[in-house]
């Protein structure tokens, strides 16, 4: 039987049934989380697709797993599901983790030349690939995708999104650069090379205003909301509705558009130029 049918046969059983029979199913999930073999979503000819059953996978880890002691005596403590250990690396997998505080799950990719400054936390079913960087306060939540070259900066959160299994996780593309406190949430994809400058917020609610396209973005039934390739993205405002929105001149948070990046210049320069 495959590793896929296999899950979703364990998925549907009570708990206690499920680990006695399950415990190795979620180890060999585990291993091809970390190898890459295995993916919550991967990108195909007609868009980004959720694999359900990776996904699946992983809440069977959390349904099948109990609370054990995973602590290092003298170095830190922690006391986590035994079926979500954290992830060990060695010189040979090319990852540079600096130490103070950082946690990386066993079942997440990461790949070589990625460098992680501490603190930050990456989960399970994430997968960041090459010479990617997750800076202090970061997080990579479960099943977020990261692409090639992306950088993201200090406090930057990018959601996790488990349930439901069909949902499609936060994806961001190729060498994209988010900004310092920035948070993308709810199966956002923010395509390749965009930029999100410091503060901006994107959620599955979120309106974004491409001021040079002339056009609006948000998620609709069919599609998530999309940040196009190239798009440099500012936090902005536009007016409140109502008499005393109005009177008060009250506003409210609108992600703006303000420009697009060309092929030669580079995250930090075209972030400048926008703002200015």
């Amino acid at each position: 039987m495959k590793i896929s049918e296999e899950i979703e046969r364990l998925f549907a059983l009570p708990a206690e049934e499920a680990r006695r029979e399950g415990m190795s199913v979620v180890e060999e999930l585990r291993r091809g989380l970390n190898a890459g073999e295995f993916r919550a979503a991967e990108k195909t000819l007609n868009g980004w697709k959720t694999n359900i059953w990776v996904k699946r996978g992983i809440l069977l880890a959390f349904k099948i797993g109990v609370v054990a002691d995973r602590s290092v005596p003298g170095e830190f403590y922690f006391f986590d599901k035994d079926t979500l250990p954290a992830k060990a690396f060695t010189t040979a997998n090319g990852v540079r983790v600096v130490p103070g505080g950082s946690t990386i799950r066993d079942g997440a990719y990461v790949a070589r030349n990625v460098i992680c400054m501490p603190p930050m936390f990456i989960n399970i079913g994430a997968y960041v690939d090459e010479g990617s960087m997750v800076d202090s306060h970061a997080l990579v939540g479960s099943c977020a995708q990261i692409g090639k070259r992306v950088h993201l900066s200090a406090a930057a959160q990018i959601g996790g999104v488990l349930e439901p299994p069909g949902a499609l996780p936060v994806i961001v593309e190729d060498e994209a650069f988010v900004g310092g406190n920035c948070g993308v949430y709810e199966g956002v994809i923010v395509q390749s090379r965009a930029v999100l400058a410091p503060g901006v917020i994107l959620t599955g609610g979120t309106t974004v205003y491409d001021l040079v396209r002339g056009q609006t973005y948000r998620k609709t039934a069919d599609t998530p909301l999309i940040i196009p390739s190239g798009a440099v993205v500012v936090p902005g405002s536009r007016p409140a509705t109502g008499d005393f929105a109005a009177r008060h001149q009250v506003s409210v948070y609108a992600p703006v558009i303000v420009k697009y990046r060309d092929e030669k210049t580079d995250a930090a320069t075209t972030l400048e130029e926008g703002l200015r």
